[in-house]
């Protein structure tokens, strides 16, 4: 997959927030998808280990699934020492060097990418969804398991229903119920859709589980690669 450069990895955790600040206004998140069109589906995950020596690896993995069966496509997986500490909300710093060393080993470019983690829901609107997506330039969103930021109602406790997100007086996203009685994921946009399209493509890929299928895929693959 061809990816062109978008900035230098070596920042301190001021300079990384304000590259977050700067790149924030080149996201485009209105941009309406057609999800019945979509045939391929990438799931992106990280896992981050400590060695023995105390040093911490990222394993990154990518899976491309092909809709509506499932059918996996393509895995590859990407293994960096993690040159970034843990900060919240900077987890692009920590995670996004070993996964663009995953994506560069991609045959298959998909029509959107669903990344576990999040996209405009961020106090930046910088999540590493949105991040990602800008070096990518492929359709991109965030699925995060836990809540981050943003003010919502619980949605109604059936599949398929969602309420908004805001933060400072604008829509972020959406807390998306997948599974009956389940606590749901918290849904943004990336980069190249909008928040419309994210929730049905992500209901699209979402089965019997609470994680969407591509999410739960690369899951698995960033396990068994970093467990080997």
């Amino acid at each position: 997959m061809q990816i062109s450069p978008v900035h230098e990895w070596n920042l301190s955790p001021a300079e990384a927030i304000a590259l977050q600040q700067r790149l924030a206004g080149q996201l485009i998140y209105d941009r309406p998808l057609d999800v019945d069109a979509v045939t391929l589906v990438g799931g992106v995950d990280v896992s981050v280990r400590r060695s023995d020596d105390g040093q911490e690896w990222s394993h990154a993995a990518v899976v491309i699934l092909r809709l509506p069966e499932f059918q996996i496509v393509e895995t590859v997986t990407a293994r960096l020492k993690t040159p970034f500490p843990y900060i919240p909300g900077l987890l692009t710093f920590r995670e996004g060097e070993a996964l663009l060393a995953a994506f560069d080993q991609l045959q298959h470019i998909p029509d959107v990418f669903i990344f576990d983690g999040m996209g405009r829901a961020h106090p930046r609107r910088m999540g590493i969804a949105a991040h990602m997506g800008l070096w990518l330039q492929v359709p991109t969103i965030g699925c995060g398991k836990s809540h981050l930021v943003g003010a919502y109602e619980e949605p109604p406790q059936e599949r398929g229903a969602h309420s908004l997100m805001t933060h400072r007086g604008e829509v972020i996203g959406a807390a998306l119920r997948t599974r009956p009685k389940t606590k749901p994921v918290y849904i943004s946009p990336g980069h190249l859709i909008d928040l419309d399209s994210s929730l049905k493509l992500v209901m699209r890929c979402s089965t019997r589980y609470r994680l969407p299928e591509p999410i739960r895929a690369a899951h698995h693959a960033a396990g068994q690669f970093s467990a080997d």
